[in-house]
């Protein structure tokens, strides 16, 4: 498929080993080891030794002895850091790309253009927000006291990225951190690290300390588990699913800890019937199948108002037909594989069961001729399915979209809120009353109006309900990894003696 003649970089590049700790790359202490596949074709790319608990330990410690002088250092010092660390990542934009590519089967065309250039814009976005670490003004809110707020860094951060948007996930989770004064422990998924080991040695290269940043790639019950429940870590960061999720909580609430968490989604994509017919058939292709749909924020369930119903499942079944997958690092290419073989059969299986309460309209199926040796699965879109159906409430994780049709505005509204998540959405109309209800009324993180999926670094990102709480970007993902300090004074000798006597009385 593509020019092999690259995937010698990841074995070589990273010979000493997946685990990055105190601003060197070593082998991981556990006895198992990992290889990474590219799901495109089902090559190996590189094998690697898992973190264990002593690579946490270790990483742990790196972290904290660095904290204080990182955290001692002005927010210009470290805002001045974060500007060189985006032009580092400027300067190796095209093979951050092509390394995503390869580890996850992106299209090269979705990290030149999406993945690498937000995660410079993050860095850009978090160098200036470095500066404002600021409380509130000082003022006298009890007589003869002057009170002000500070806002401090937490400490270690432990935090747990998903293999969905690897390079984006290690932005979102390291940037906000370090901004504000933190250090920290990040977990990459086993399956793609490159990109986040990569980003390690940029922050380096950048001037940021050893020990500030550190990266270890281990599995989730032994190097996961050991890094939430770590007494040395002041927060947990995590982004994964909801049933992952849970357990993180667990663990983190042993110890008391800060928590973050951005769980999983079902993003509903309402559709009105006054909505401009061709965008929504459109923007419903593009949301699905964003990242072969295995984004939490990717539009899965359609609800269209009936006029709009049959005409708008056409489209879509017409517009999903004309999809090109194939190779990632072919310019041409609209869609590649899922992640790995197990997500392309998990996905296939989701289809599969809705065979027998749904209609299949188009796609469902694995590919056969030069597609058959990596992860794809044909774009696929379902209709007739109950509200109440596995494939309408479970996040399927894959290139399948679920339509289902709705009556009345108070229908379609209640029906996009019928399901656990509220992470993000969509409401497709021409009406400004409509649009105002339908974002006031929709549970979720971030409601679209007439597109969906685009994200900014100035807004922030997050969810309701099962989907977690917390936001990733924006100047409310950087306060997510501050501590707030009140700080009072007493301003004369008589208060303190007035204050004195009120307690103990005359002594």
């Amino acid at each position: 498929m593509h020019n092999p003649g690259h995937r010698f970089q990841a074995q070589e590049r990273f010979a000493d080993g997946a685990q990055y700790i105190g601003g060197r790359l070593g082998k991981g202490t556990s006895e198992r080891a990992h290889t990474v596949v590219d799901p495109a074709t089902g090559d190996d790319v590189y094998t690697y030794q898992l973190a264990g608990r002593d690579d946490v330990d270790a990483a742990v410690a790196a972290a904290a002895a660095a904290f204080p002088e990182w955290s001692g250092r002005t927010p210009g010092e470290r805002s001045d850091a974060l500007h060189r660390f985006a032009a580092v990542l400027a300067e190796q934009a095209d093979e951050f790309a092509w390394a995503e590519s390869l580890q996850c089967g992106k299209p090269i065309k979705l990290t030149r253009e999406f993945d690498v250039p937000g995660t410079i814009d993050n860095a850009a976005f978090f160098a200036g927000a470095a500066r404002q670490l600021a409380g509130q003004s000082a003022g006298e809110y009890s007589a003869d006291h002057t009170s002000y707020v500070r806002r401090e860094p937490i400490g270690v951060v432990g935090s747990i990225a998903p293999w969905n948007y690897p390079l984006q996930m290690a932005a979102w989770k390291v940037l906000p951190a370090i901004a504000a004064g933190n250090t920290i422990v990040l977990k990459p998924a086993e399956l793609t690290p490159l990109t986040s080991l990569m980003f390690a040695e940029a922050a380096a290269e950048a001037g940021i300390p050893d020990g500030v940043v550190n990266i270890i790639t281990g599995a989730g019950p032994e190097a996961g588990e050991h890094l939430v429940g770590h007494p040395g870590v002041a927060m947990t960061s995590f982004t994964g699913s909801t049933g992952v999720g849970k357990r993180v909580a667990e663990i983190a609430t042993a110890t008391v800890k800060r928590l973050h968490l951005e769980l999983g989604g079902k993003a509903p994509f309402v559709v009105f019937d006054d909505a401009d017919l061709e965008a929504a058939i459109q923007g419903a292709v593009a949301g699905s199948l964003i990242n072969t749909g295995q984004d939490c924020t990717a539009a899965t369930r359609a609800y269209v108002q009936r006029p709009l119903y049959d005409a708008f499942i056409a489209g879509v079944a017409d517009l999903m037909a004309g999809v090109r997958l194939g190779d990632p690092f072919d310019r041409a290419t609209d869609l590649g594989p899922l992640v790995s073989y197990a997500q392309r059969d998990r996905v296939a299986a989701f289809v599969e069961r809705a065979r027998g309460y749904a209609r299949v309209v188009t796609g469902g199926e694995i590919p056969g001729g030069d597609l058959s040796s990596g992860a794809f699965y044909r774009p696929t879109l379902i209709a007739d399915a109950p509200q109440d159906s596995e494939i309408v409430q479970a996040e399927i994780f894959g290139p399948v979209l679920v339509v289902v049709p709705f009556d009345t505005d108070d229908e379609g509204l209640r029906l996009a809120n019928d399901t656990p998540y509220g992470l993000a959405a969509s409401a497709w109309t021409r009406d400004v009353f409509r649009a105002h209800r339908a974002t006031r009324e929709i549970k979720a993180g971030c409601v679209w109006v007439n597109d969906h999926i685009p994200i900014i670094s100035e807004m922030p990102h997050g969810g309701y309900k099962a989907s977690g709480f917390g936001k990733d970007m924006s100047v409310y993902s950087f306060e997510e990894y501050t501590q707030v300090k009140h700080v009072m004074f007493d301003n004369t000798a008589v208060a303190r003696k007035d204050w004195h006597r009120t307690i103990f009385g005359d002594r």
